[in-house]
């Protein structure tokens, strides 16, 4: 599948690094907005999608029924994990962002299934990745069954959009950090009233074209604004779930990097520069994630 210029290209991903790496102790109800502001992207993106397609539209893409119809029960899905967070942070005492202005790039059915199929995969890794961060057990219980439900939402839509649906035994985790890299860009403007989370954006790194490529191939690499050029000893780390899987980058100036993908990663993956090649963690992380997917 090719991701035709989803918001992860261009201007899309485009929100330079805003500063250090926030060192504060992140507690569960900053856990569980930062969830919150990923379900209400997901949720608005739904609304919007169902809005502006009509289940026509679907079936003329080659979506036969009852395909629609699921469809609209992601949303429910999405919109229900909305619900629930914001009542979970009501019930601790503390306050639940609202919902921002969003901007959704795709202009028919095509790109908003691939979209969809990309945010999907995304919250997967975000879910997973911030687990571990989690204290309270009933709030990590809570967000392993949002998990569970979003890897369902997933794996259905790569089959939809003719990707295998589940292409590796073990998924990917994203810090929180990396998940806001790759989802502020679709995020127009928020409440003034919203608290501000404990995130930072990387720079971006988009790949060139986003299409699906092979273990064994080369790819491109593009470093956005905020990445420095002079930064030296800099590797691409494919995240996995038992570490980075690293391989060398040839400089093309400008910020632009060739890299053959290598062995170890497959499905939807996400790379980052990092600066050496021990660790890819927020102190080292220079650029990224962009997403790939590995056929």
């Amino acid at each position: 599948m090719k991701f035709t210029n989803l918001a992860l290209t261009g201007a899309a991903i485009g929100l330079a690094n805003a500063g250090p790496v926030s060192k504060r102790a992140i507690s569960d109800a900053d856990i569980l907005n930062y969830a919150l502001t990923l379900e209400h992207l997901e949720a608005s993106f739904y609304e919007e999608g169902l809005k502006n397609y009509t289940q026509e539209d679907f079936v003329k893409a080659g979506m036969k029924d009852p395909f629609y119809a699921n469809l609209k029960e992601v949303a429910s899905d999405e919109k229900e994990h909305v619900d629930f967070l914001t009542s979970a942070l009501m019930a601790a005492g503390a306050s639940p962002v609202a919902r921002c202005t969003y901007i959704f790039p795709s202009t028919d059915v095509s790109s908003f299934l691939a979209l969809a199929s990309v945010l999907g995969g995304v919250g997967v890794s975000a879910y997973l990745g911030a687990a571990a961060s989690i204290m309270s057990g009933t709030y990590l219980t809570a967000a392993g069954s949002i998990l569970t439900t979003e890897a369902r939402h997933s794996a259905y839509l790569r089959a939809a959009v003719g990707e295998v649906s589940f292409a590796q035994a073990f998924d990917n985790p994203l810090s929180l950090n990396e998940v806001y890299t790759v989802a502020s860009p679709f995020i127009a403007s928020c409440p003034s009233s919203n608290g501000a989370l404990p995130v930072t954006a990387f720079p971006a790194l988009t790949m060139s074209p986003m299409d699906t490529v092979m273990t064994g191939s080369q790819m491109q690499l593009i470093a956005g604004s905020g990445f420095n050029a002079s930064t030296s000893d800099v590797n691409a780390a494919f995240i996995t779930i038992t570490g980075p899987v690293w391989a060398p980058l040839k400089s093309m100036g400008d910020g632009k990097f060739t890299v053959t993908v290598p062995e170890g990663v497959a499905g939807q993956s996400y790379v980052v520069l990092a600066q050496g090649n021990k660790q890819a963690t927020d102190d080292n992380i220079v650029a990224g994630p962009a997403i790939v997917e590995v056929n």
